[in-house]
């Protein structure tokens, strides 16, 4: 195997799947990438054994040669160790050889580097999956999807379940929902032509995280294939699959409050920054609570107390408040969190009491909700 290539064109697929690598893993030759040589291009795989990414580098692109071939072939390479001395290389003309099986040289300039590859078929094969049932949506959709659900999936592996986004398929509708049993996010979206045969399935949030990083800038359509174990995004030139949750998602839409006693329409700006001075003092107290009190004459208060360290109040005016007057308190984390999601400018808070969980959606559209349980303190 012998071929000249680009560096930055190599650096950025490398950036891709290294995405996938992880020095944890069990199976020695998962800490490598697997290079595949055709008279096509270059492919990079990168995998874990959860995520898989492989990239594609054509031999030219837009009129440009990225890639001259004079033998193909595969080869593994130990992967942060390739991608670091590719990373350091003196010029943007690399040259890689494999000779007497494993023995991989890397030219570039003056430097020449020596490294021993392993054998590309021990490399596990890429995971089967037929295309019959796929949908496309717009990377820009995909990246807000996540961005508005994936902050809520659970920390913990007490229930594995939960670490990741609940993607549900109702119709034309998806519904991807994520909680970690003290708040919850949701986000609908209508697409066209959506599986029928497939109506819910987990994806780690860890998976949809590594997928929002390479999805970058890139507007293009991404293609999504869903199987009974895996799930498949295919963007141009970049495939990633991440294994899925096993285990029963929580029925969850019981836990959404249908009936309200309290309704606040508030600018979700001016409330973010506020929840974000209270937390000062509150942070240092381990739970980070913040208290919500709606006074008369369309304003409310957040306030947080720190026995050691003083106090904040801070009133902010609303632009509607209808129903009971309220007291509540809840994690300013939490309600930051929910805040951000929704990042439009006005939100409409609905309560149903002081310990009932409670609702945020933007004044626009319901396609965002957040839902988050409140601290007892009073």
């Amino acid at each position: 195997m012998k071929f000249d290539i680009m560096r930055d064109r190599l650096l950025d697929g490398l950036n891709n799947v290294m995405k996938a690598v992880s020095s944890k893993t069990t199976i020695p030759i998962l800490t490598g990438i697997k290079i595949d040589v055709t008279n096509d291009g270059i492919t990079l795989t990168g995998s874990d054994a959860d995520i898989t990414i492989q990239t594609f580098i054509p031999l030219e692109e837009d009129g440009d040669q990225l890639i001259n071939i004079t033998e193909t072939g595969s080869i593994v390479l130990q992967a942060r160790m390739f991608n670091e001395i590719v990373r350091k290389l003196p010029t943007n003309d690399v040259e890689i050889e494999v000779s007497n099986g494993s023995q991989t040289h890397i030219r570039s300039g003056k430097s020449e580097f020596h490294l021993i590859g392993s054998d590309a078929s021990e490399y596990p094969l890429l995971p089967e999956v037929s295309t019959d049932q796929q949908f496309t949506m717009p990377a820009d959709l995909l990246k807000s999807v996540i961005r508005e659900t994936v902050f809520a999936v659970a920390t913990s592996e007490s229930r594995p379940v939960l670490t990741g986004v609940n993607w549900q398929i109702h119709g034309d509708e998806l519904v991807c929902v994520a909680t970690d049993s003290h708040r919850l996010a949701r986000r609908k979206t209508t697409l066209d032509q959506l599986p029928t045969n497939v109506n819910s399935v987990v994806i780690p949030g860890k998976s949809l995280n590594e997928l929002n990083k390479i999805l970058g800038e890139s507007n293009n359509p991404v293609e999504i294939v869903i199987t009974n174990q895996q799930v498949l995004f295919k963007t141009e030139n970049v495939l990633f699959f991440s294994r899925l949750l096993e285990g029963n998602y929580p029925e969850t839409s019981r836990l959404i409050p249908e009936e309200f006693k309290t309704n606040i329409t508030i600018n979700g700006k001016s409330l973010l920054q506020a929840i974000d001075r209270a937390s000062l003092l509150a942070r240092e107290d381990r739970n980070n609570v913040v208290r919500f009190e709606t006074l008369e004459g369309q304003s409310v208060e957040i306030s947080s107390n720190s026995p050691e360290i003083g106090k904040v109040e801070e009133q902010i005016q609303v632009e509607a408040l209808e129903g009971e007057s309220l007291k509540i308190s809840f994690s300013a984390k939490y309600m930051m969190e929910a805040l951000k999601a929704i990042d439009g400018q006005d939100v409409i808070i609905q309560f149903t009491g002081a310990m009932r969980p409670f609702i945020l959606r933007s004044v626009h559209d319901d396609a965002i909700l957040q839902l988050i349980l409140p601290v007892r303190t009073y």
